[in-house]
């Protein structure tokens, strides 16, 4: 057996997302496994530094999961050449600096989403990326949420025959931090700070609609910012300067209508925290973050409208799940294995920093949307 190490700088993960998500399900977790199992006895270990501006926080971290580096010193880490990925998952106004100086360093890049602020940004480092000929991914979790991958299974078995509409609900209520403490931290709630639900969930939308269901060809969007004030993680009272609600609209290029409602402010009264519903001539389908069901042509029932009779169907009841099948890993978990796989031997892995950007083009499309209050086509990216 042997076994190869991969230097990997961890920036940001002191935050929820980069704590539990990609430290302690993704990285420990492949650690404790004993790698990434590359056949023939070959393993790939990742090597992680721990990279942040609190050094308690790194250390307590870093001494909590069994890890020897960490640094506050990004600078340093970025100059060892030990160290072969950059990944960032700092707030999304830092991130573009933080891969900038990563890429000129020569590091191979994975970063979560979006990747900048701005479209014009989040293209410029896909396009020094390139020109640098360092690798490069984007976290694009809920493609390997098992819910999605059921619902990708009925889709390349033609089970919808041909799709017509994809209805998503996503959110929840987040509270304001008056006599609940709030679950999200409060920037996401300024814009100036790169809060807004539309920048923070489209990103998702967009990968997930070009992956299951087609291309965006045009996007029309309503924000709104539902809870004006809210209280921070000091107990002080601020000003919501971001959406905490949109309600987007999608053409696709083969005539799929997407509607995707997004809010930190709808109590939930549906199966999950996220549902997607995919009617087609031949089928429908409901899928949840784990979870998805199905309702045949044949199996449809046929209501008539009368309000003057009790509702003699169980609509809920005449749906039928869809089966595991397999056993599924935590996607942030499966996602990193496949990119380090690609930096190691080169495994195909398509969603690039190109692909990060289309996320950062449908969260300003739907911004101008929703100010210029119309339709907006969606055009191709070019490097």
């Amino acid at each position: 057996m042997s076994t190869h190490k991969l230097g990997i700088i961890m920036n940001g993960v002191t935050g929820r997302m980069g704590t539990n998500q990609h430290l302690i399900r993704s990285i420990v977790a492949i650690r404790k496994q004993g790698g990434v199992a590359l056949g023939d006895g070959e393993y790939l270990m990742p090597d992680p530094i721990l990279v942040g501006r609190n050094e308690k926080k790194l250390e307590s971290l870093a001494k909590e999961h069994n890890i020897e580096r960490w640094s506050t010193n990004l600078d340093e880490a970025l100059d060892d050449s030990y160290n072969q990925i950059y990944f960032d998952s700092q707030t999304t106004v830092r991130r573009a600096d933080g891969i900038k100086r990563a890429i000129a360093a020569g590091k191979h890049i994975y970063c979560e989403k979006p990747t900048a602020t701005s479209l014009e940004e989040s293209v410029e480092l896909a396009r020094l990326a390139n020109e640098a000929g360092v690798k490069n991914g984007v976290v694009q979790d809920k493609l390997f949420l098992p819910g999605l991958l059921k619902l990708k299974r009925l889709i390349d078995a033609g089970f919808f025959g041909e799709m017509l509409s994809v209805r998503m609900e996503f959110g929840y209520w987040v509270f304001e931090g008056d006599w609940q403490e709030g679950q999200r931290p409060s920037w996401n709630y300024r814009k100036e700070d790169g809060g807004g639900i539309i920048v923070d969930m489209f990103a998702h939308w967009r990968y997930v609609i070009d992956n299951l269901f087609g291309n965006v060809k045009s996007v029309s969007c309503l924000g709104a910012t539902h809870i004006p004030e809210r209280i921070d993680e000091n107990g002080e009272r601020y000003k919501a300067t971001a959406d905490d609600a949109a309600y987007g609209t999608f053409e696709l290029d083969n005539g799929v209508i997407v509607q995707a409602n997004s809010s930190w402010a709808v109590r939930v009264n549906r199966d999950d925290l996220l549902t997607i519903q995919v009617d087609g001539t031949e089928g429908s389908a409901v899928a949840g973050l784990r979870n998805c069901k199905t309702q045949h042509r044949v199996n449809t029932p046929k209501p008539v409208w009368n309000p003057d009779i009790e509702n003699p169907f169980d609509f809920e009841d005449q749906w039928q799940d869809v089966p595991d099948n397999a056993v599924f890993d935590n996607g942030f978990k499966v996602q990193w294995e496949q990119f380090l796989k690609h930096v190691h031997r080169d495994d195909a892995f398509p969603w690039d920093l190109l692909e990060g950007a289309k996320g950062t083009q449908l969260s300003d499309l739907g911004l101008e949307s929703w100010e210029k209050r119309c339709w907006v086509d969606v055009p191709d990216i070019k490097l």
